[in-house]
């Protein structure tokens, strides 16, 4: 049978899910091999170094670059403290004493004959990784960070914005057509993550993060009110690092989509269990999908991994995504997968296949363009 190969979004019950965790750069790992963490949990640190403060002490104490060092109170690579006397001048009359305090707390780095000039260097911030999931360490990667595993139910959606949090699911509308107004957003959503239908409303992003929802699920948004949200055009090709005050995680596309009744019965279905959600997105080499994780730690992860199925090629019948413009979002099933490259609208010559939209449209698109809808 023809087949094509394409990733596809997953929405299942049952996943082995495993997270590699690493830090941007060399640190300690805190955690054994082995051992079971919480999504809150620091399984990883390391120091950024601390920001570095240009004082000019010959200026300011009216001597040349020369003499600095003979005025300063203290050495190079000593600690300070914030609005400790660095150097002063001892001149025969107290009251023309002249003296330079520290602005800030840290170490005495360098002092410069040439310019006169001090570096100051503020402590080092550290920078904890956490584990993101619940789940179990099963391999440690020295000076780096872990793999965490856990079996659960896992969601992925076309697009996302913002980091990664935690919370406790709330289903919020009776059903996968309904819209998320800020009327859904209750007091107890706080620090939780939201599930609404097909579309959220603009009014609903203040009423969550006047309440501290840490996230929203959704079927569909509109072009305009992301744009209002992030105040900029979205142009990027990956997205997660976006601070809008929540994570957004979008099932289906853009505009006003149902939720897949699927994808909406499995968020039910979980509803008051922790879960992990990510925004991070990133369509194009090295894909990346938003996420949402719900960790069960009732299934054997032997179990798991014995019923995963290889991945497959995109087969005639396969229902399928369209992920680029004008058909984004569009879902439609495969008719057609021509053996043969075809040329496009746009000139080019590639591998094609066909489609049956939802409402009977039938279009021919490249393979590059679409993804297959796994559970």
């Amino acid at each position: 049978m023809a087949h094509a190969y394409t990733p596809g979004l997953r929405v299942t019950d049952r996943a082995l899910v495993r997270k590699r965790r690493l830090l941007p750069i060399e640190g300690e790992v805190l955690v054994d091999l082995g051992v079971q963490v919480r999504a809150e949990d620091v399984v990883a640190r390391a120091f950024l170094p601390g920001k570095v403060q240009n004082l000019n002490v010959a200026h300011l104490l009216g001597v040349e670059p020369g003499e600095v060092r003979k005025y300063m109170t203290k050495a190079e690579g000593e600690e300070v403290s914030a609005g400790e006397v660095l150097a002063e001048t001892k001149p025969l009359l107290k009251w023309f004493k002249r003296q330079v305090r520290s602005p800030v707390g840290g170490t005495l780095e360098s002092i410069s004959d040439v310019t006169g000039q001090v570096l100051l260097r503020e402590p080092p911030e550290p920078l904890e990784l956490k584990a993101y999931i619940d789940g179990r360490v099963v391999e440690l990667l020295p000076g780096q960070g872990v793999v965490v595993e856990t079996p659960s139910a896992l969601v992925q959606g076309i697009f996302g914005i913002g980091g990664e949090a935690t919370g406790k699911l709330h289903v919020a509308v009776e059903a996968p057509d309904e819209v998320l107004t800020a009327e859904h957003i209750l007091p107890e959503h706080r620090d939780g993550i939201v599930v609404g239908g097909s579309l959220v409303e603009a009014e609903a992003f203040g009423k969550a993060k006047e309440v501290g929802v840490k996230g929203i699920v959704v079927g569909g948004i509109r072009d305009q009110d992301l744009k209002e949200l992030l105040g900029y055009e979205l142009g990027v090709a990956i997205t997660g690092t976006e601070d809008v005050g929540f994570v957004l995680v979008v099932t289906e596309g853009f505009g006003r989509i149902d939720m897949a009744e699927r994808t909406f019965a499995l968020l039910k279905r979980y509803e008051g269990h922790k879960a992990s959600i990510s925004g991070a997105t990133q369509i194009r080499a090295g894909v990346i999908r938003p996420e949402v994780i719900i960790p069960r730690p009732e299934l054997n992860p032997e179990d798991i991994a014995e019923e995963e199925v290889e991945a497959r090629g995109i087969e005639v019948g396969d229902t399928v995504r369209l992920i680029r413009a004008p058909l984004f979002g569009r879902i439609g099933k495969v008719t057609g997968l021509p053996p043969e490259p075809t040329k496009i609208s746009t000139e080019s010559v590639t591998r094609v296949l066909e489609v049956e939209l939802e409402g009977g449209e039938r279009v021919i698109v490249p393979r590059a363009n679409v993804e297959k809808m796994e559970g």
